[in-house]
């Protein structure tokens, strides 16, 4: 019975892959097109602040889908993998999309903090996972 569900669950693993995969090109040509659109406008070749910041955005969740591609494949497909720390990056890479593309003037000082606590929290929950599974030292361990 375990076999089965182990085969059952690396075709849904595999159809996940093809659909993400499915999905990234989508979303790369929709960038492409985007750039295109936005330098043949007027004025040629030069983009505004609006303009860049939604490439930035784009250009960002295409990053993020990819390593979700990998996290998908290493992850799921490769049983050796630390998923927690994979999960960890992946969403380090979101927050950072966030904040690349985030206009501060609109936020409070309190939203603003609390984005910081999870980007120190998320890097702080990287670095440890990652000393504990490396076998190092880490911290209080000499």
């Amino acid at each position: 019975m375990i076999t089965y569900i182990k085969k059952f669950e690396r075709m849904l693993i595999l159809s996940l892959v093809f659909m993400m995969a499915l999905v990234l090109l989508l979303s790369t040509i929709e960038l492409a097109w985007v750039i295109i659109k936005d330098i043949m406008s007027p004025p040629v070749l030069l983009l505004e602040i609006d303009e860049l910041l939604e490439l930035f955005g784009i250009f960002m969740l295409v990053l993020i889908g990819v390593e979700l591609l990998e996290t998908i494949v290493k992850t799921y497909l490769n049983e050796s993998t630390d998923h927690a720390r994979i999960v960890i990056a992946v969403a380090i890479i979101a927050i950072a999309r966030k904040v690349i593309i985030l206009d501060v003037k609109d936020l409070s000082g309190t939203a603003l903090l609390g984005i910081a606590a999870i980007i120190l929290s998320l890097t702080v929950g990287y670095y440890l996972i990652r000393k504990t599974n490396t076998g190092e030292p880490g911290p209080g361990k000499e």
